[in-house]
């Protein structure tokens, strides 16, 4: 059996595989660097995995027939030419699950505590006091997408004194949360919410259904939070949100067009904090990544059920 395994982690890999497997290294861009027609398996690394760089590995692995991938979000692997191929696809889920969470804690304490007035005081060497300063306790925080990044939220969130609702395709109790509701049914709870946290996947059902009707039933003192993909935001609609004060404030680690362009309004709002996509980034998702592959290889090289099966027609 043949592999492709990234070439960031190849070596590190190696070690680990029966004698009878051999692999080929591919980098960033989907570069091979020997022979994949006959490989099996395709491990693909911590990055956003371009259309050109899978176009490139599909096309040299006409025989592949499981992918492992390291990101949450797959909406970008599931291209047509991807579903017209029986690969069985496993995703990262639960690898940026941690990182990700404490980003959200940063964010919702930063807007809570007004760093961004601190910061700007301390740079004028002021000392002004009387300004907004909050606390969490009691506030309500609803996240959309109560999968595994949305229950490590909500388990540091919980030590807070949160009130913290949640939705998912199955709505079935969750420890942490005090509430929870079917994928369709967030909307009645945004009149309560103060924070907004949006961790549920892309896909044509979710694909800009945070829009003007989302913005106008929230509370005008509530912030948002993306942690998963631009595109399920409606951007006109929330710049408009903004700029019109129907809601206080946003933190966007993901935006439709990435790197966000020098032009975008974005990125002059006042009540608006953006990162660069890294709430994810920590140095133990790298292991996590790799004790992921070699778990879930020896499952395949076993023929035992993998981990983190993704459902292509539901798209995650």
């Amino acid at each position: 059996m043949k592999l492709i395994l990234p070439i960031e982690v190849a070596d590190e890999i190696k070690p680990h595989l029966p004698s009878d497997i051999t692999f080929v290294r591919a980098d960033v861009d989907g570069n091979i660097d020997g022979d994949a027609t006959d490989a099996e398996v395709y491990f693909s690394w911590l990055y956003y995995i371009k259309p050109t760089t899978l176009q490139k590995v599909l096309d040299a692995a006409p025989k592949l027939r499981w992918h492992q991938a390291t990101n949450a979000g797959v909406n970008n692997i599931l291209t047509p030419q991807y579903l017209a191929r029986e690969i069985l696809l496993t995703n990262g889920a639960g690898l940026h699950a941690i990182p990700m969470a404490e980003f959200v804690i940063a964010y919702i304490l930063s807007y809570a505590k007004n760093f961004t007035k601190l910061r700007e005081l301390q740079a004028q060497k002021s000392w002004q006091r009387g300004f907004r300063n909050e606390e969490l306790l009691d506030k309500t925080l609803l996240i959309i997408g109560a999968g595994g990044i949305g229950q490590e939220i909500a388990k540091r969130a919980q030590a807070f004194g949160l009130n913290i609702y949640g939705s998912r395709r199955n709505p079935q109790p969750l420890p942490n949360f005090d509430k929870i509701v079917g994928a369709n049914e967030w909307k009645p709870l945004l009149s309560e919410a103060h924070y907004v946290v949006i961790a549920t996947p892309l896909t044509n059902e979710t694909k800009g259904m945070i829009d003007e009707e989302v913005f106008s039933l929230m509370r005008p003192d509530a912030y948002l939070i993306n942690i998963a993909r631009g595109a399920i935001v409606d951007e006109p609609a929330l710049i408009k949100a903004l700029q019109t004060g129907q809601i206080a404030g946003a933190a966007l680690d993901t935006v439709f067009t990435e790197p966000l362009p020098p032009e975008s309004q974005l990125w002059t709002q006042p009540n608006i904090f953006i990162t660069p996509h890294c709430s994810g980034h920590s140095p133990k998702t790298r292991e996590r990544a790799i004790a992921l592959f070699i778990d879930n290889f020896t499952r395949y090289y076993n023929g035992q059920p993998l981990r983190n099966v993704v459902d292509k027609n539901a798209g995650y």
